[in-house]
């Protein structure tokens, strides 16, 4: 019914909203429904002359956004306003923590918020390289979410990431599915045994370590020290250049030990207890027991010592 009415308008520009139903033979009361929702939609429009006339659905439009477009280029001026204001503080804050970084070569910095601020600034102004060490097992939810948009952003800008996991991450569907996404997006990605420290190292400058690695979220130590730093990256190296990509899967020739078995072997040889080699490998308590057993189980043991024996003698542990 409304798009005759329209219709009509644009083809009788001339006619009289009370001629309109013996033009169309419709009834009164229906005509003027419809032209009421054609004047809600601002597809008739008054005219000086005191009727109607038919527009174009672009004019209409035009009629029904102005003011939400006013609306938005406001809002939109508002925001540019904002930028520019805070922009004259960037010379301020790069000069002062140029300043930081030559007086103090060593910064703790303290609260989880605190050191988020840190990690944030860092990945946004680095220019080269980024270095990630993540020992542990899945990686939460939180700091999947935190870190994934700094990861591509970085990634965007052409800097080179490495992010270097611990086999027992591959487990974990949440971090299995993060490490697909930053590799997708031109990561590199690995997987060690064990791993030292959680560390992150940007452009070979900085380095951002745990003051405790046992409770991460208690601080962080930025290094700049230019000697701390080249050991650090040659400890980076060192365990990135023994690790497997993040996908791969660890074969078991001739009932060889996999790389996560021997680890958990040479722990085991040092007088490690489960809870301990359960953290440094990242394994949950449970994955450590059935671990442990099924090596004693290949190798025949009855005790943790016979086991060292016997995969001493078969050359699994020097």
């Amino acid at each position: 019914m409304s798009v005759a009415v329209y219709r009509l308008y644009i083809m009788r520009p001339e006619i009289e909203s009370g001629r309109i139903p013996v033009a169309l033979g419709l009834p009164e009361e229906r005509t003027k429904e419809a032209e009421r929702k054609l004047r809600l939609a601002q597809l008739l429009q008054p005219t000086p002359a005191g009727g109607w006339v038919a527009v174009s659905p672009e004019t209409a439009a035009d009629t029904l956004l102005a003011e939400a477009e006013q609306s938005v280029l406001e809002h939109r001026s508002r925001i540019a306003a904002v930028r520019v204001g805070l922009g004259a503080w960037s010379g301020s804050y790069m000069e002062a923590r140029s300043m930081r970084s030559v007086k103090d070569r060593i910064e703790v910095v303290r609260g989880v918020e605190a050191i988020r601020a840190v990690i944030d600034d860092l990945a946004r102004t680095c220019t080269d390289s980024v270095d990630a060490m993540v020992p542990g097992g899945g990686q939460t939810d939180r700091a999947i979410s935190a870190a994934t948009p700094l990861d591509l952003a970085t990634l965007e800008r052409g800097v080179a990431l490495r992010t270097l996991f611990q086999h027992a991450a591959r487990n974990h569907r949440a971090t299995t599915a993060y490490a697909e996404v930053i590799r997708a997006a031109g990561a590199e990605v690995r997987s060690a045994s064990l791993l030292p420290s959680r560390m992150l190292v940007y452009d070979a400058a900085t380095a951002v370590l745990p003051l405790d690695p046992d409770h991460t979220a208690a601080g962080a130590v930025v290094v700049r020290d230019p000697t701390v730093i080249r050991l650090l990256t040659h400890l980076f190296d060192s365990h990135w250049e023994r690790a497997i990509a993040f996908a791969a899967a660890e074969r078991h020739e001739g009932g060889e030990p996999s790389d996560l078995e021997l680890a958990v072997l040479r722990l085991m040889a040092a007088g490690k207890k489960d809870e301990v080699i359960a953290r440094q490998t990242g394994l949950s308590a449970r994955s450590t027991s059935r671990l442990i057993g099924g090596l004693m189980e290949r190798l025949g043991a009855d005790n943790r010592f016979q086991a060292g024996v016997r995969a001493t003698v078969k050359g699994w542990l020097p």
